[in-house]
């Protein structure tokens, strides 16, 4: 029986980083990116292997996405947005100026990205204080308590306007 020859990996294109830092260690923006995925898993109350089940991964993929040793790309991006009920702009809040100073275009020296106008507001559904919020009050328990904390909450935002 003939042996088929192995496979030679090929050697990384030249200046090819793969979206890491020079140091070998993942992107920041990345590292970023997966601890939002975690962060909506974890308030979801879903595990990494319901998580993975979902998309179609095994429970150490979503691992390597979460630490941010795997890039993920646009179309999981969006899977993961559908599957954790978030929009995609969910993984990048919270970012602060040092982070997304470390993106592959701004390591490179391109001239400054385009910053989203200031009038903008993120969609405070995204927010994990929104997201704590809903899981607090869906916990308790007394469907009467529950109804007048809601009317508490709606009173409260009328006497604000």
């Amino acid at each position: 029986m003939a042996q088929t020859p192995r496979k030679e990996k090929a050697p990384p294109r030249k200046g090819s980083s793969r979206g890491r830092m020079p140091s070998g260690k993942p992107n920041p923006i990345d590292v970023h990116v997966g601890a939002r995925v975690r962060l909506r898993r974890t308030l979801l109350g879903m595990s990494q292997e319901k998580l993975g089940e979902a998309l179609g991964l095994t429970f150490q993929q979503v691992q390597k996405y979460e630490r941010g040793a795997n890039r993920v790309g646009a179309s999981r991006l969006y899977d993961l947005s559908r599957v954790l009920d978030v929009p995609v702009s969910f993984f990048f809040d919270d970012m602060n100026d040092e982070l997304k100073s470390q993106s592959p275009a701004q390591i490179v020296g391109l001239t400054e990205l385009q910053e989203a106008p200031a009038h903008f507001e993120h969609d405070p559904m995204a927010k994990r204080e929104t997201l704590e919020l809903v899981r607090a009050y869906y916990r308790i328990s007394d469907p009467q308590v529950r109804k007048r904390v809601y009317e508490l909450a709606k009173a409260l935002a009328d006497s604000a306007e």
